[in-house]
Protein backbone atom coordinates (compact mmCIF):
# COMPACT_ATOMS: atom_id res chain seq x y z
CA UNK A 1 0.00 0.00 0.00
CA UNK A 2 0.86 3.53 -0.56
CA UNK A 3 1.18 5.99 2.21
CA UNK A 4 -1.50 8.31 1.05
CA UNK A 5 -3.56 4.61 1.00
CA UNK A 6 -5.48 4.37 4.74
CA UNK A 7 -4.59 0.75 6.24
CA UNK A 8 -7.81 -0.94 6.77
CA UNK A 9 -8.63 -1.16 10.85
CA UNK A 10 -9.50 -4.06 12.75
CA UNK A 11 -12.98 -5.37 12.83
CA UNK A 12 -14.45 -7.41 15.13
CA UNK A 13 -15.86 -11.23 14.21
CA UNK A 14 -19.40 -10.10 14.41
CA UNK A 15 -19.20 -7.24 12.53
CA UNK A 16 -18.16 -9.44 9.81
CA UNK A 17 -21.72 -11.54 9.55
CA UNK A 18 -24.10 -11.70 6.58
CA UNK A 19 -26.58 -13.98 5.56
CA UNK A 20 -28.33 -15.04 2.18
CA UNK A 21 -31.76 -16.84 1.89
CA UNK A 22 -32.62 -18.17 -1.79
CA UNK A 23 -35.37 -20.21 -2.74
CA UNK A 24 -34.57 -23.32 -4.07
CA UNK A 25 -36.73 -24.09 -7.73
CA UNK A 26 -36.39 -26.77 -9.95
CA UNK A 27 -33.49 -25.51 -12.00
CA UNK A 28 -31.75 -26.23 -8.53
CA UNK A 29 -32.45 -29.65 -8.17
CA UNK A 30 -31.80 -32.91 -9.66
CA UNK A 31 -34.11 -35.67 -10.26
CA UNK A 32 -34.79 -36.93 -6.81
CA UNK A 33 -35.90 -32.91 -5.88
CA UNK A 34 -32.40 -32.29 -4.13
CA UNK A 35 -31.02 -28.88 -4.48
CA UNK A 36 -27.43 -29.59 -6.41
CA UNK A 37 -24.31 -29.69 -4.47
CA UNK A 38 -22.52 -27.17 -7.28
CA UNK A 39 -25.84 -24.97 -6.97
CA UNK A 40 -24.88 -25.46 -3.03
CA UNK A 41 -21.17 -24.55 -3.42
CA UNK A 42 -21.62 -21.77 -5.67
CA UNK A 43 -23.68 -19.79 -2.99
CA UNK A 44 -21.41 -20.70 -0.03
CA UNK A 45 -18.54 -19.29 -2.46
CA UNK A 46 -20.29 -16.09 -3.07
CA UNK A 47 -21.49 -15.58 0.94
CA UNK A 48 -18.12 -16.55 2.34
CA UNK A 49 -16.56 -13.77 -0.67
CA UNK A 50 -19.18 -11.24 1.58
CA UNK A 51 -17.89 -12.03 4.12
CA UNK A 52 -14.34 -11.01 3.61
CA UNK A 53 -14.80 -8.25 1.15
CA UNK A 54 -16.89 -6.50 3.52
CA UNK A 55 -14.89 -4.39 5.14
CA UNK A 56 -11.90 -3.34 3.59
CA UNK A 57 -10.64 -1.52 0.33
CA UNK A 58 -8.61 -5.20 -0.50
CA UNK A 59 -9.57 -7.63 -3.07
CA UNK A 60 -9.66 -11.06 -2.00
CA UNK A 61 -9.59 -14.69 -3.78
CA UNK A 62 -10.74 -17.50 -2.61
CA UNK A 63 -7.79 -19.84 -2.71
CA UNK A 64 -9.70 -23.71 -2.91
CA UNK A 65 -7.92 -24.76 0.25
CA UNK A 66 -11.65 -25.23 2.03
CA UNK A 67 -13.62 -27.89 3.45
CA UNK A 68 -17.70 -28.75 3.12
CA UNK A 69 -19.48 -31.31 4.80
CA UNK A 70 -22.75 -31.75 3.84
CA UNK A 71 -24.69 -32.76 6.41
CA UNK A 72 -27.99 -34.02 4.75
CA UNK A 73 -30.15 -33.47 1.62
CA UNK A 74 -31.59 -30.07 0.67
CA UNK A 75 -34.63 -30.40 -0.28
CA UNK A 76 -37.24 -27.60 0.92
CA UNK A 77 -38.34 -24.59 -0.49
CA UNK A 78 -35.28 -22.07 0.96
CA UNK A 79 -32.17 -21.90 2.17
CA UNK A 80 -30.27 -19.59 4.13
CA UNK A 81 -26.44 -19.42 4.47
CA UNK A 82 -24.82 -17.20 7.69
CA UNK A 83 -21.42 -16.58 7.10
CA UNK A 84 -18.59 -14.76 9.54
CA UNK A 85 -14.80 -14.79 9.60
CA UNK A 86 -13.20 -17.43 11.86
CA UNK A 87 -9.51 -15.99 11.83
CA UNK A 88 -6.86 -14.01 9.85
CA UNK A 89 -3.38 -15.05 9.75
CA UNK A 90 -1.39 -12.28 7.65
CA UNK A 91 -2.17 -12.43 4.36
CA UNK A 92 -5.27 -14.30 4.41
CA UNK A 93 -8.49 -15.62 6.30
CA UNK A 94 -10.93 -17.85 7.33
CA UNK A 95 -14.41 -18.31 6.66
CA UNK A 96 -17.17 -19.83 7.86
CA UNK A 97 -20.28 -20.59 6.34
CA UNK A 98 -23.39 -22.47 7.60
CA UNK A 99 -26.32 -23.73 5.79
CA UNK A 100 -30.23 -23.85 6.87
CA UNK A 101 -32.79 -25.34 5.02
CA UNK A 102 -36.81 -24.28 5.72
CA UNK A 103 -39.55 -26.03 4.98
CA UNK A 104 -41.77 -22.89 4.53
CA UNK A 105 -44.86 -24.33 5.16
CA UNK A 106 -44.18 -25.64 8.83
CA UNK A 107 -41.63 -23.23 9.09
CA UNK A 108 -38.79 -26.41 10.10
CA UNK A 109 -35.33 -25.44 9.66
CA UNK A 110 -32.50 -28.58 9.60
CA UNK A 111 -28.87 -27.59 9.15
CA UNK A 112 -27.90 -29.34 5.38
CA UNK A 113 -24.18 -28.13 4.93
CA UNK A 114 -20.90 -26.14 6.70
CA UNK A 115 -18.04 -24.90 5.07
CA UNK A 116 -14.77 -23.12 5.69
CA UNK A 117 -13.29 -21.33 2.88
CA UNK A 118 -9.94 -19.71 2.92
CA UNK A 119 -9.46 -16.16 1.33
CA UNK A 120 -5.70 -14.88 0.26
CA UNK A 121 -5.79 -11.01 -0.01
CA UNK A 122 -4.40 -9.20 -2.67
CA UNK A 123 -3.82 -5.43 -3.99
CA UNK A 124 -5.22 -4.28 -7.60
CA UNK A 125 -1.20 -5.85 -9.16
CA UNK A 126 -2.21 -9.57 -7.50
CA UNK A 127 0.32 -8.69 -4.53
CA UNK A 128 -0.64 -11.03 -1.46
CA UNK A 129 -0.65 -7.74 1.53
CA UNK A 130 -1.88 -8.21 5.34
CA UNK A 131 -4.77 -8.41 6.35
CA UNK A 132 -6.55 -6.37 9.40
CA UNK A 133 -6.63 -7.52 12.27
CA UNK A 134 -9.66 -9.84 13.74
CA UNK A 135 -11.11 -9.42 16.97
CA UNK A 136 -12.80 -12.45 18.63
CA UNK A 137 -15.19 -11.33 21.57
CA UNK A 138 -17.66 -14.31 23.00
CA UNK A 139 -16.29 -17.31 24.10
CA UNK A 140 -17.70 -19.12 20.75
CA UNK A 141 -15.92 -16.89 19.06
CA UNK A 142 -12.59 -17.27 20.13
CA UNK A 143 -13.10 -21.16 20.14
CA UNK A 144 -14.15 -21.13 16.28
CA UNK A 145 -10.49 -18.23 16.03
CA UNK A 146 -8.57 -21.16 17.91
CA UNK A 147 -9.69 -23.89 15.89
CA UNK A 148 -9.41 -22.14 12.64
CA UNK A 149 -5.52 -21.96 13.81
CA UNK A 150 -5.99 -25.73 14.33
CA UNK A 151 -7.27 -26.08 10.37
CA UNK A 152 -4.17 -23.90 9.14
CA UNK A 153 -1.86 -26.19 10.47
CA UNK A 154 -3.49 -29.25 9.32
CA UNK A 155 -4.08 -27.59 5.99
CA UNK A 156 -0.23 -26.73 5.80
CA UNK A 157 0.40 -29.89 6.92
CA UNK A 158 -1.11 -31.64 4.24
CA UNK A 159 0.22 -28.98 1.62
CA UNK A 160 3.45 -30.30 3.15
CA UNK A 161 2.99 -34.42 2.48
CA UNK A 162 1.50 -33.43 -1.48
CA UNK A 163 4.30 -31.64 -2.00
CA UNK A 164 6.58 -34.52 -1.08
CA UNK A 165 4.71 -36.94 -2.50
CA UNK A 166 5.17 -35.13 -5.73
CA UNK A 167 8.99 -35.19 -5.45
CA UNK A 168 9.39 -38.85 -4.33
CA UNK A 169 6.91 -40.15 -7.37
CA UNK A 170 8.03 -39.84 -10.41
CA UNK A 171 6.07 -38.02 -13.25
CA UNK A 172 4.65 -39.85 -16.01
CA UNK A 173 3.97 -38.06 -19.61
CA UNK A 174 0.92 -37.93 -21.54
CA UNK A 175 2.37 -41.20 -23.24
CA UNK A 176 2.66 -42.74 -20.19
CA UNK A 177 6.37 -42.63 -20.33
CA UNK A 178 8.08 -41.75 -16.89
CA UNK A 179 9.06 -37.61 -17.31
Amino acid sequence: MSSTETRPTARTVASTQSEMTEIILPNDTNTLGNLLGGRLMHFIDLTGAMAAYSAHALLYCDCGDGHIDFIQPCIWATWSLSVQRQSRFTSSMEVGVKVWAENTQTGVQRHVASAYLVFVAIDKDGRRVKVPELIPETADEKRRYADALLRREHREAEAARRKQARIDTPQESATGDPA
